[in-house]
């Protein structure tokens, strides 16, 4: 097992507390409402049972019985049954009473466009179905809504999805980290920081900056050297990063030297800032930890083959396993295949000789 891995399983086993903390609260809570109720039977309407149906069938049996809730597995599971035989009780042949049944793609739709954006109204979402064809009123489309548990949009959550922000800012939007490298000095082993900007749309790279001592001036030139006339943050809009302290002096010089707006990535979230953390595992697995390092030339060599191999030889799943700087006999079948190395053959690269 890889040192990172266990990194991985401590992060998941630090959010499975905590939301073990907070279930447990929870269920304290029901506890306490449930003997504030007594015996009295609490009455739901239809939306409300069709609401907890559709939360509650998610669960399961075992896992509503283990949060002690006001309503028991079975009622909720019963209610569920109810909601399945209602979608369902009708006939082809009987002559139907009332208004036509709704078209299942129209309901596709109006689930879709109010999971997508949760900030859509009913009148809204009436209003975008009118645009790809269908023609109905506010009050369907409401109907539709409560019959599948989704709340009205003041009730949703209102903010913008992750994935939505960064569509939003493709174009333009970069994140930065830090790693950490062991390196034997004349005074003993030393402790190097490596940053590392990405831009996300390309998955092109830069090594900002090495130094054992990540403070203020430091910090601050690096973003000087990054936001100036051809700097790599020149075009950028945002640039995502951690809460480390290590990232506030850059921080500050962002938010009052640059119009580059700096998005905090909330505590424990890696996945957020997926494609350089992907890069840095990368990084560290195919190259920093198969190496003993002497000396800061030795690490900046290093990671300037690795920097030159990502781009230009390494395929990228995210790029459709293409190259992100291929040469121009790429793909080619003519010549013999040929293995360039870098690193003393630690990174390998087979192409075409066309010479």
């Amino acid at each position: 097992m890889q040192p990172w891995h266990l990194l991985v399983f401590a992060l998941a086993s630090w959010v499975n507390r905590e939301q073990q903390l907070a279930i447990e609260y929870l269920k304290t809570e029901n506890s306490i409402l449930r003997e504030k109720v007594g015996k009295k039977r609490v009455l739901l309407n239809d939306n409300e049972r069709r609401r907890l149906a559709v939360k509650g069938k998610m669960l399961g049996r075992k896992l509503l019985s283990e949060l002690g809730a006001i309503f028991t597995p079975d009622t909720i599971l019963r209610w569920h049954r109810e909601l399945i035989a209602r979608k369902w009780d009708y006939s082809s042949e009987k002559k139907q009473v009332g208004r036509p049944r709704i078209r299942t793609e129209i309901v596709e739709l109006i689930l879709r466009f109010a999971k997508e954006n949760p900030t859509w109204g009913t009148d809204r979402i009436q209003g975008a179905l009118s645009n790809v064809g269908f023609h109905i009123t506010d009050t369907t489309v409401r109907n539709v809504l409560k019959a599948n548990g989704i709340e009205p949009a003041p009730d949703r959550p209102a903010s913008m999805s992750w994935q939505t922000f960064l569509k939003a800012h493709w174009e333009a939007i970069f994140a930065v980290d830090f790693t950490t490298v062991e390196v034997w000095t004349k005074t003993g082993l030393t402790t190097f920081y490596v940053m590392v900007v990405m831009e996300l749309k390309s998955r092109r790279v830069e090594i900002a900056g090495i130094t054992t001592n990540p403070n203020k001036q430091w910090a601050t030139q690096v973003g000087r050297n990054l936001t100036g006339d051809d700097g790599f943050l020149e075009n950028a809009s945002h640039l995502i990063l951690d809460r480390d302290t290590c990232f506030q002096p850059l921080r500050s010089f962002l938010k009052n030297q640059t119009e580059i707006e700096p998005v905090l990535l909330p505590p424990k979230s890696p996945n957020m800032n997926a494609h350089l953390e992907r890069f840095m595992r990368s990084l560290k697995s195919e190259c920093l930890r198969k190496m003993i390092f002497f000396g800061q030339h030795s690490l900046e060599r290093t990671l300037k083959e690795y920097v030159a191999h990502y781009h230009s030889e390494r395929n990228h799943q995210g790029l459709d396993n293409q190259l992100i700087d291929p040469d121009e006999d790429v793909g080619c079948f003519a010549g013999k295949v040929e293995c360039r190395e870098r690193l003393g053959g630690l990174l390998k690269y087979y192409y075409r000789d066309a010479a």
